[in-house]
């Protein structure tokens, strides 16, 4: 609904702001400190003629460290305007921000495409985590994702892990980072600091 509204580009720009404001806030703690934070960017975002503009906006206001952002793309920004898209990433990655392309296999990037674009990392979607104890093709893609993200010095991060045997598979495969409720369902800030702080 944001997307097809317009509401997701002052939506979009409030969460970036917001996030690098927190990696301000972080960077003077020892616990939170070497933390990065990823903000989702969508197309619509992203095909704004001013978008690296006000990502290094963002970053310039608020004294937050762009090797600690990280911006998660979709593979639904592939299907137009290629070279555009590129060329913004390229632009800010050469001042430290990092790219993760989301929901990877779930779209129709072309791996031609996927070659050229500056990432850091692919991230196995949820769709192929979920049944991968019982599914051979989940498996099987997902171990796919994780030896292609280590042929192209890529990380690798897997949505979705609720299961310990789920995290345990993915690291028989090669995946070392997971993203899930095994670890923590979503929390507010204070409270995510508060279990940071534990030792």
């Amino acid at each position: 609904m944001a997307e097809e509204t317009g509401l997701i580009l002052p939506l979009g720009a409030w969460v970036l702001e917001t996030a690098c404001a927190q990696l301000v806030r972080w960077a003077d703690r020892a616990e939170t400190a070497h933390l990065t934070v990823a903000v989702n960017v969508s197309a619509r975002e992203v095909r704004q003629e001013d978008f690296v503009a006000q990502v290094t906006g963002a970053l310039s206001r608020t004294g937050a460290n762009p090797h600690q952002l990280k911006l998660e793309l979709t593979e639904s920004l592939l299907v137009t305007n290629v070279e555009d898209t590129i060329a913004k990433m390229t632009a800010l990655r050469d001042i430290g921000v990092r790219f993760s392309l989301d929901d990877f296999g779930t779209g129709f990037s072309s791996l031609s495409y996927l070659k050229r674009l500056p990432l850091d990392q692919l991230k196995i979607d949820q769709s192929f985590v979920r049944d991968i104890l019982v599914d051979a093709n989940d498996a099987a893609i997902a171990k796919m994702v994780i030896a292609l993200a280590g042929s192209m010095a890529l990380d690798v991060i897997a949505e979705g892990v609720e299961l310990e045997a789920q995290r345990t598979s993915l690291a028989e495969m090669g995946c070392q980072t997971y993203q899930g409720y095994l670890f923590s369902k979503p929390m507010p800030i204070d409270e995510l600091e508060v279990l940071l702080a534990q030792p």
